[in-house]
């Protein structure tokens, strides 16, 4: 029951930031913005999900499996998107790849891992430098920053010591039952880690050489700052100057926001964060609301009814999984 309140929070979230600035001086606004740029950025970040894509055949060693690389990353980061602090994104990923890739789930489970570490280096690197060129935000780009570099020591206790991680893992369990999701994915994630979690350990070094972390460094690095880019042509879509070093802060405090709040992909959440965040440079409240909703379309809702599609067409038993674990629907009986 707990995973409908969450749901209910994050509709609440959207439905106060509409109602606080008016449905209809938002469509006012929004009816200004220049359509062929805004599917630029619906583009731009489809180019995103393929290097992520990448990053992902890369990891299981199946680099050049475009399609089928494709379609697991769009299925992982959609589950994701319907789990508090996107959780669900890296087990859901590592179940579709044994389904498409035909990977073990440890490989999975460690591919998956590896790329939330890199993604934390990059989003810690990125605040922290940037937060010396924008003072007004500094110390929270820094706090930020700090909040992912927590990240990347705690993944990096569990993804390459085994020692350290079933530990480790045994406190995040019991944090976890707290969350709005289900017991039963909990439960399932449990098993199949602590099962599995020498593999895992054991997959993760074994690619842990410096060409192939560089590798995976700099295609998570191009991922990140073309995520930004997005968000850049949507500014000019709407005819709005702005920095590209206050978009990167913007951006990347909105997503640590949104996993903070523990809110389902930050529904509600990081559209909020964004708008109060463009406030802070003199963007009106309208218009940084806009911005924001079209942002969220042209990139969260793009990848969901993709993955809605990908995993009804090629994996419908996935699409199950999702649907159980994520937002408690159960399957119709046959």
């Amino acid at each position: 029951m707990k995973r409908y309140y969450v749901f209910l929070v994050s509709i609440l979230l959207l439905a106060a930031l509409i109602i606080c600035i008016g449905p209809q001086k938002m469509w006012e606004v929004i009816k200004t913005a220049n359509v062929w740029l805004i599917l630029l950025a619906v583009f731009i970040h489809l180019f995103v999900v393929w290097i992520r894509s990448l990053r992902w055949g890369y990891i299981i060693k199946q680099p050049w499996e475009f399609k089928k690389n494709f379609i697991v990353k769009t299925i992982g980061l959609f589950a994701g998107n319907f789990t508090p602090m996107r959780t669900g994104g890296e087990v859901l990923s590592a179940v579709a790849g044994t389904n498409i890739n035909q990977i073990t789930l440890s490989e999975g489970l460690s591919a998956g891992l590896t790329e939330r570490f890199f993604d934390s280096i990059i989003v810690a690197v990125l605040l922290i430098t940037c937060a010396f060129l924008i003072p007004k935000v500094r110390l929270i780009a820094i706090l930020g920053g700090l909040v992912s570099l927590g990240l990347l020591l705690l993944i990096y206790l569990i993804n390459w010591r085994e020692d350290t991680s079933l530990w480790i893992y045994n406190r995040v369990h019991s944090i976890l039952r707290f969350l709005p999701i289900s017991e039963e994915f909990v439960e399932n994630f449990y098993q199949k880690f602590t099962s599995g979690l020498k593999s895992i350990v054991e997959y993760t070094r074994s690619f842990s050489s410096l060409k192939n972390l560089l590798i995976v460094l700099f295609l998570t690095a191009g991922s990140w700052i073309f995520e930004c880019v997005r968000l850049y042509v949507v500014f000019i879509a709407f005819n709005v100057e702005i920095s590209f070093v206050a978009i990167i802060i913007i951006f990347l405090l909105a997503n640590i926001i949104g996993i903070i709040t523990v809110l389902p992909g930050g529904i509600g959440s990081i559209e909020l964060s964004l708008t109060g965040l463009f406030m802070l440079f003199g963007i009106s409240s309208t218009l940084g609301g806009s911005i924001a909703m079209v942002d969220r379309l042209a990139s969260f809702w793009v990848v969901t009814a993709l993955g809605i599609i990908f995993s009804a067409y090629y994996a419908r038993d996935i699409l199950d999984e999702i649907k159980r674990y994520t937002i408690g629907l159960k399957s119709s009986e046959k």
